[in-house]
């Protein structure tokens, strides 16, 4: 897709914004695209050899790794990418996204002046895979939430649902970087996705202040609803179009089914089909050691039941 053509599919997105989601809804009849799962539980990060797993065990895309470390990006070798489109054709396996997950994670791109060219390589590789997006991470030393001094983040909500006060200098300069960056995101025709602890209303701010429908939230049901979010009032507040795609996990758990007292899958699908959510879910899930393609087949058909069928 080129810039041009990329930009009118986003704007008619934007037009959409403005509908309340059970409109939204009605005027598309569209599903989630598909089951997919993180490399990262897949197998190892960056490595198409697990590609014939994903398939026999059901799944019909992987999220890919860019990278894991500045001397170990896969993903930058033409020759790596060919073997993935290669074993991506033979095993009907497509790539929703590309990650710089743990990479940023380590090198923040806050602080660290390096870890824009990973963004870079994310938004390359995922356009040489056939990639919609790319998902960027601010977990660890990328967090962007302020901590009190016994390490808990700072709640600054007066409501039911937590919202804790952020890195103010950190975020500015996420957004300064974002904006540099987003221009060759447009040429590429592929979104940023930002993934971190933010809720959505802060993240819709950044996205605001960087003015480009390029950058979108990547969506994680398991995060937000640990960290004490409204997650499927967050779904509906961020809508089809600010959304790039969605991590789908349990509160620290490697199952999706079996959930009582975790997140509630079925309020979070309800939310989904509400703003006509027609993207990719997908799995950020192991299973019990040992027991990966068994758990990962049932977490499949749990999720065909609740979020497309």
């Amino acid at each position: 897709m080129n810039r041009r053509s990329f930009i009118q599919k986003t704007m008619a997105g934007i037009i959409m914004a403005g509908m309340p989601a059970p409109v939204i809804a009605a005027c598309s009849t569209a599903k989630p695209s598909g089951i997919g799962m993180c490399d990262w539980n897949l197998g190892q990060s960056a490595d198409p050899s697990y590609i014939p797993l994903a398939a026999e065990v059901g799944l019909e895309a992987i999220q890919v790794s860019v990278g894991t470390a500045p001397d170990h990006i896969p993903l930058r070798d033409s020759s790596v990418r060919r073997r993935y489109l290669e074993l991506g054709r033979e095993h009907k396996v497509v790539f929703c996204s590309v990650a710089a997950g743990s990479i940023l994670n380590q090198i923040p791109l806050a602080t660290e002046p390096q870890s824009a060219i990973y963004v870079v390589d994310a938004l390359e590789a995922a356009s040489a895979l056939g990639s919609t997006n790319i998902l960027t991470a601010f977990f660890g030393n990328g967090d962007l939430l302020e901590r009190d001094e016994s390490g808990n983040y700072i709640n600054i909500s007066s409501g039911p649902f937590a919202e804790y006060k952020w890195k103010e200098k950190d975020v500015e300069r996420v957004i300064a970087v974002m904006k540099q960056i987003v221009p060759r995101a447009e040429d590429l025709g592929v979104i940023i996705g930002l993934e971190n602890t933010l809720t959505a209303g802060q993240n819709l701010q950044i996205i605001d202040e960087i003015g480009s429908p390029m950058v979108q939230i990547y969506y994680d049901t398991g995060n937000s609803w640990g960290n004490g979010y409204d997650v499927p009032g967050e779904i509906r507040k961020i809508g089809n179009h600010r959304m790039c795609e969605v991590h789908i996990k349990n509160q620290g758990s490697s199952l999706i089914f079996g959930s009582e007292g975790k997140v509630d899958m079925e309020a979070c699908a309800g939310a989904l089909r509400d703003i006509g959510y027609d993207k990719w879910l997908v799995l950020e899930t192991s299973g019990r050691r040992g027991r990966f393609e068994e758990d990962t087949r049932a977490n499949i058909e749990y999720i065909r039941k609740v979020f497309i069928q």
